[in-house]
């Protein structure tokens, strides 16, 4: 991979990037990874669905970290990533941002995609099931259950009402759930406030 690093960029994966079945690039290599400083919350977006929804972003808040997915990415890809995160900014990140393991050499640029500010949304959209269902099941898959417990515990603002669409998904990456993993998301986000 050194010898192609300034041909590949790296993206930190926060919400349904973590899971791999959603992403849309022939992309070279994937890591679980840690991002010091910032905290996930819900934020209300103007995406046009049969109800205003929040999707996630991410805030600097020195005393959190936050698990998630590194993203080894093929440089020519990033345009597509971009399109896939529409009205999401690419943030730089360096080396001293991530907890990587240790065998893992990243690319020379690193990214983050921080939702845009929508001054004019009032911040009550609701959370919509098969996003959540790709989100935590990519939780689930890297980082355990505790994984999925340590999504909700480092994310805010989840007093919200739920459209439950697993069934006729919404979310144009919806995914395939294993077996238990339903359950297991719904009684998590039940403990969390979730209104469904």
């Amino acid at each position: 991979m050194n010898d192609q690093s300034s041909e590949l960029v790296g993206y930190f994966g926060f919400g349904s990037l973590v899971n791999k079945d959603t992403l849309r690039t022939s992309y070279v290599d994937v890591v679980p990874a840690r991002l010091k400083g910032w905290r996930r919350h819900w934020q209300a977006r103007t995406e046009t669905l049969p109800q205003k929804v929040a999707l996630l972003s991410i805030h600097k808040e020195p005393a959190c970290d936050i698990l998630g997915l590194m993203v080894v990415d093929r440089l020519e890809n990033l345009p597509l990533v971009d399109e896939r995160e529409e009205g999401y900014s690419r943030v730089k990140l360096t080396p001293a941002n991530l907890v990587l393991p240790d065998t893992f050499s990243p690319p020379q640029t690193l990214y983050v995609y921080v939702a845009d500010e929508v001054p004019e949304v009032v911040d009550d959209g609701c959370l919509l099931q098969s996003y959540l269902d790709a989100v935590m099941q990519g939780f689930h898959r890297e980082h355990g259950k505790e994984g999925v417990q340590h999504f909700v515990d480092t994310t805010t603002k989840f007093d919200r009402p739920l459209i439950c669409d697993r069934d006729n998904p919404l979310y144009p990456r919806s995914v395939t759930l294993d077996d238990g993993e339903a359950d297991l998301f719904d009684r998590t986000l039940k403990s969390a406030g979730v209104r469904f």
